[in-house]
């Protein structure tokens, strides 16, 4: 008797403790199941409020608000609820679990971004690729939430309401420029009952063919029209030496020389128009190798003494005692810095000094300063000295050697790096380049 009112009480405790359980799990699905219901439609929600107190100060009594209130915003979240939320709390997390999904790791193993969309526009899963491309979308966000193109939203609810595939061409800015072909496309799931539909959104990046076919176009306006000129000097030239200083080699001397800096010039336009091209096709892939930018400066100062000593411009670098490790590609590092600092010594000859200056380390941002003391930069051409071919003045760009290219190199090297170039100038007291990682 004793056994048998023991082995009672032992199987209604295991009753209490999985009736305990069933509860426990449901309350905790069901909070998974609001918050993001009310997290969608907060601001409805919050003007509801507004609005049932701006009812209560207009005198209309709070007990006859409330109901109208508790109804509204029952209203609005039962809008919100995903299909899934219809079945039972357990039934769900087994409809929706993309881990019980055999096609997940095929939509894994993809390159492309996928998105899974149900229905009523919540995004049911995300690959991993989508996941490192736009960051992670929790299960049943509503795609207007985290997609903000109303291209694509236009095209997905076109494509909800007829059933029909559509794609478009769609441009993201961030984190860098990327170009993809959007598509989307209605699916059957078959399953006990009725099929489900949903609906693949994916994204097929053309950045790499559209900055190609920009390279190319590029190429050829700024290559024909930097050419022209020494060009037409070289033809000039050459007829001349063929007609009337045909004997004449004091003059041919002189030609000579002047054919043979025209053509170191268009040499270093081509390399530097071919170097563009290639910091272009790349832009999009961030570099992951560590750099230590102080022996990196002093590598750069050191290569540049013999400019600066011809200059007569001293050089000051100033490092911190601890290392200064970012990541990054240390040859274009050096190209970044070699150009700042030579233009420094050449545009601020003036000032006889430039100073190079390292900050951070130890968990603080890396910081790189160049400044010069020379005559500066008149305020309305600062924005638009990084741009291609763009001289403050023309002639003493060309005197010193300059294709117009250098600061172009460096703002798409710091792009790829995904870090910033500032430029300050005062006219009278020199430039002042930093460069944040």
């Amino acid at each position: 008797m004793k056994d048998r009112y023991s082995s009672a009480i032992l199987v209604r405790e295991e009753k209490k403790v999985i009736h305990e359980d069933v509860e426990v799990d449901g309350s905790k699905a069901f909070w998974r199941d609001l918050l993001p219901r009310l997290k969608a439609e907060r601001w409805l929600l919050g003007l509801t409020v507004l609005l049932a107190i701006l009812a209560t100060f207009a005198g209309i009594h709070f007990l006859i608000v409330l109901p109208f209130w508790i109804v509204l915003v029952a209203a609005l979240l039962n809008r919100s609820a995903p299909a899934s939320v219809i079945l039972s709390p357990a039934k769900a997390v087994v409809a929706v679990g993309p881990a019980s999904d055999p096609l997940v790791p095929a939509l894994n193993a993809l390159d492309m971004p996928v998105l899974v969309i149900a229905a009523d526009e919540t995004v049911v899963f995300q690959n991993v690729a989508a996941e490192k491309a736009f960051g992670t979308i929790p299960p049943n966000t509503y795609l207007a939430a985290k997609v903000r193109s109303p291209g694509i939203l236009d095209m997905v609810r076109e494509t909800m309401a007829t059933g029909k595939a559509n794609q478009i061409e769609h441009n993201e800015q961030l984190p860098s420029d990327a170009v993809y072909v959007v598509r989307v496309a209605p699916a059957e799931i078959p399953g006990d009952g009725p099929g489900k539909r949903i609906f693949l959104l994916t994204y097929r990046d053309i950045s790499q063919a559209r900055r190609i076919d920009r390279m190319r176009s590029d190429f050829v306006a700024n290559a024909s029209h930097e050419l022209r000129t020494p060009l037409a000097s070289l033809r000039g030239f050459i007829e001349t030496l063929q007609g009337p200083a045909r004997n004449d080699l004091k003059a041919q001397e002189k030609f000579f020389g002047i054919m043979h800096e025209q053509a170191t010039r268009m040499s270093r336009l081509v390399d530097d128009l071919l170097s563009l091209s290639r910091l272009e096709l790349r832009s999009h892939i961030a570099p992951e190798d560590p750099v230590d930018l102080a022996p990196l400066l002093g590598h750069v100062r050191d290569s540049l003494l013999p400019l600066a000593r011809d200059l007569d411009v001293t050089i000051t670098l100033e490092v911190p005692e601890s290392p200064v490790v970012i990541e990054g590609d240390r040859d274009e590092l050096i190209e970044v810095f070699e150009n700042l600092v030579e233009n420094a010594c050449k545009y601020g000859q003036e000032g006889k000094k430039v100073d190079v200056r390292l900050s951070g380390g130890e968990g603080a941002q890396a910081e790189v300063i160049v400044r010069d003391y020379g005559p500066g930069i008149p305020a309305e051409h600062v924005p638009r000295i990084t741009e291609r071919f763009y001289r403050v003045n023309v002639e003493a760009s060309r005197s010193k050697k300059g294709t117009g290219l250098g600061l172009a190199i460096v703002k798409h090297i710091l792009t790829r790096h995904r870090a910033r170039l500032l430029i300050h100038s005062e006219v009278g007291k020199g430039t002042t380049f930093t460069v944040r990682f």
